[in-house]
């Protein structure tokens, strides 16, 4: 069973996603606002993050930050902001997953499923992978740049375990995505466009010449040890 915090202050749509998501199996806290959401975090721990942006006391997205903080639990934000650049802020935040107003019901629970199966994942026997500038430990989930411990986030980890599988290797987009963020996913490349940008900025050298992560564009992605 997975304990699911759904933030949102319409209680109509609250009530609805309550139940959707009791009826598939799911254990369901609810928060009206951003400062009972940041409670509700804290006292009771779920394993997935429904999060409106929308709230009446403060922006999601500072929920957002102030989770990433202290949490890699799994976010899926919900937002009727439809333009691309506040999608990119929330990823660039730490959302795991970006829905739009109004959606499917069954498409929020598909992507609720493909987020706990990310939860159970683990890391495949990968191991350690080392650089002559930082470290990956993808058994412990520890990343050390130039001697200094570093904090990766869930979707970072899962994004280099996919690269690191065949060091040199493309992985096209459309194989990053479905292993990443799963099945129902193959065309929000802008996704990946975000989280190789920020593991760029944690990992290279120097960011803007990346010698790891490359990009082949239109195609994909490479990871060069």
């Amino acid at each position: 069973m997975i304990r699911v915090l759904v933030v949102d202050d319409d209680p109509r749509l609250q009530r609805t996603l309550a139940i959707a998501l009791r009826a598939h199996g799911n254990e369901v806290v609810t928060a009206n606002d951003g400062r009972s959401a940041i409670q509700t975090i804290h006292e009771d721990s779920p394993q997935i993050v429904i999060l409106d942006l929308g709230l009446p006391d403060m922006d999601g997205t500072d929920v957002l930050k102030h989770l990433r903080a202290t949490s890699t639990v799994p976010v899926i934000v919900l937002s009727a902001r439809h333009d691309s650049d506040d999608k990119i802020e929330a990823l660039d935040l730490g959302a795991d997953d970006y829905v739009t107003k109004p959606f499917g019901v069954e498409e929020l629970l598909a992507r609720v499923r493909a987020a706990a199966r990310r939860v159970g994942d683990d890391n495949r026997g990968i191991g350690t992978l080392a650089t002559a500038h930082f470290m990956l430990d993808f058994t412990e989930r520890r990343a050390t740049v130039a001697g200094t411990e570093i904090r990766l986030t869930p979707t970072e980890w899962r994004l280099l375990e996919t690269l690191c599988r065949e060091p040199g290797h493309l992985v096209t987009q459309q194989e990053l995505l479905r292993s990443v963020w799963g099945p129902a996913y193959g065309r929000e490349s802008n996704y990946l466009r975000v989280y190789a940008n920020q593991l760029r900025r944690k990992l290279e050298p120097d960011p803007a010449n990346p010698a790891h992560l490359i990009t082949e564009p239109g195609l994909g992605y490479r990871f060069n040890p």
